[in-house]
C-alpha cells in the first residue's frame, strides 16, 4: 500500500511544449482519487508519470517514501488498466491474467490460486479458457482489471477504462470498480473526462485544466462550492447556467439584476458582494435549482424575483423534463417535473432558489460567493 506525492513536477516535451507546468499533489494511502478535465488537460500525462511511462522533466515524484523519478515501471509496484484493454489476442483469459505473475516467476500453484481468486471476484471463472476475441467489451475490461489485481500492487492506475463501453455497461462497471477498491483497500488513481464517473466513484476529485489543478476536493464540495467558472461549468450535468447580472443594493441586503428582474441574494453573501455594487458579475444557477411553472398555471401575476421565458425545447427524460428556454436572450437549461405542461413556444415563469445561487467575478472568473 502506498501514498503518492508530486513535488513541483514539470513535464515539458521537445520543442518547449509544457503539458504539466508545476504539479503539487498528495494522494493518501488507500484513497480513490479521480483526475478529471477536458482532453489535453494533462491528466493522462500525470498518470503515465506515476507509471513511469513518461519521464519527469523536473521535480520529485514519490510512491510511498521512495523517490521514483529514475525507477523503471516494472519496479514501481503499480498496475495499470488501459482504455483499450491491452490484452494479448493469442492467449486465453487465464494466461492474460497470469502474464505478469509468469514474468515474475511466481510459483505455478500460487499463480493458479491468484488467477482463480481474481476470476471469482470479477465473474470470469467460466471464461478462463476463452480468447479475447470471444469476449464482450465489458468482459475484456474485467480481464484487464483481473490482470492488474493478481499482482497485488501498491497502486492501481486506471486510464479512462470505461470509455469504450456502452452506457449500460459503463454504469455496471463503475459500481464494479468501486466495489473492487473497497475490497482491495489499495490506492486507486483514475483518469476520466466523464464527470459522472468522477462524481460517483472517487473519494476526492482533482479537476485539471492546461496541466494546472483548478480544484482538489470531495465530489460534494466541488458541486456545491466550485472555486471558479471552469469548475462550476465542468462539474454537473447538464452544466450550470451562467447569466450576466448587475449587483444592486436593496434595503438592508443586495440583489442581482438580470432578465428584467431583481433576484434577492441570501444574507450570507452581503459582505462578499458589497464591493461589486453597480458592477456586472456572472451568476450561476444549476438546472435543478430553477423552478419553472407553465404561464397558464401561474395566473396573471408574476411574483417579485421571477422572470418570463420562452420554451425552445422540452425533452422528456422519463422521471424529469429537460427544458431549454430563452430568457431575454439568455439560453438556460432547467430540470423540471414531468408534470410541467409547457411545450415549444410556450411561456414559462422561472424562479431561482436564492440559496443555491453562485456568483463569479467576470474578470478573474473566481468565485465571489455561494
Amino acid at each position: 500500500m502506498a501514498s503518492i506525492t508530486f513535488k513541483h513536477v514539470n513535464k515539458t516535451y521537445p520543442g518547449n511544449v509544457t503539458v504539466v507546468p508545476d504539479l503539487n499533489l498528495e494522494i493518501q494511502d488507500k484513497e480513490f482519487v479521480i483526475l478529471v478535465g477536458p482532453s489535453g488537460c494533462g491528466k493522462s500525462t500525470t498518470l503515465r508519470m506515476i507509471a513511469g511511462l513518461e519521464d519527469i522533466s523536473s521535480g520529485e515524484l514519490y510512491i510511498g517514501d521512495r523517490l521514483v523519478n529514475d525507477v523503471a515501471p516494472k519496479d514501481r509496484d503499480i498496475a495499470m488498466v488501459f482504455q483499450n484493454y491491452a490484452l494479448y489476442p493469442h492467449m486465453t483469459v487465464y494466461k492474460n491474467i497470469a502474464f505478469g505473475l509468469l514474468q515474475q516467476k511466481v510459483p505455478k500453484d500460487e499463480i493458479d490460486r491468484r488467477v482463480h481468486e481474481a476470476a471469482r471476484a470479477l465473474d470470469l471463472e467460466h471464461l478462463l479458457n476463452r480468447k479475447p476475441k470471444a469476449l464482450s467489451g465489458g468482459q475484456r475490461q474485467r480481464v484487464s482489471l483481473g490482470r492488474a489485481m493478481v499482482r497485488n500492487p501498491a497502486v492501481f492506475l486506471l486510464d479512462e477504462p470505461l470509455s469504450n463501453l456502452d452506457a449500460k455497461l459503463r454504469t455496471a462497471m463503475r459500481s464494479e470498480i468501486s466495489r473492487l477498491h473497497k475490497r482491495l483497500q489499495t490506492t486507486f488513481v483514475y483518469v476520466t473526462h466523464d464527470q459522472t464517473e468522477a462524481m460517483t466513484m472517487g473519494d476526492r476529485i482533482v479537476v485539471m485544466k492546461d496541466g494546472i489543478i483548478q480544484q482538489n476536493d470531495s465530489p460534494q464540495m466541488l458541486y456545491d462550492y466550485p472555486c471558479n467558472l471552469f469548475v462550476a461549468g465542468f462539474i454537473g450535468s447538464p452544466q450550470m447556467n451562467f447569466l450576466d447580472a448587475v449587483i444592486v443594493k436593496e434595503g438592508s441586503g443586495y440583489a442581482a439584476q438580470l432578465c428584467g428582474t431583481a433576484v434577492a441574494l441570501p444574507a450570507r453573501m452581503n459582505e462578499a458582494v458589497a464591493p461589486y455594487v453597480g458592477k456586472t458579475v456572472m451568476l450561476g444557477i444549476r438546472p435543478e435549482d430553477v423552478i419553472a411553472v407553465d404561464a397558464s398555471d401561474a395566473g396573471d401575476t408574476v411574483k417579485a424575483g421571477s422572470m418570463t421565458s420562452t420554451v425552445e425545447i422540452a425533452e422528456l427524460m422519463g422521471a424529469e423534463i429537460s427544458l431549454h428556454v430563452n430568457c431575454q436572450g439568455n439560453q438556460m437549461v432547467i430540470r423540471t417535473e414531468p408534470t410541467f405542461k409547457g411545450r415549444e413556444g410556450d411561456t414559462a415563469i422561472l424562479t431561482f432558489k436564492n440559496e443555491k445561487i453562485h456568483l463569479f467575478d467576470k474578470e478573474t472568473e473566481l468565485a465571489i460567493a455561494h
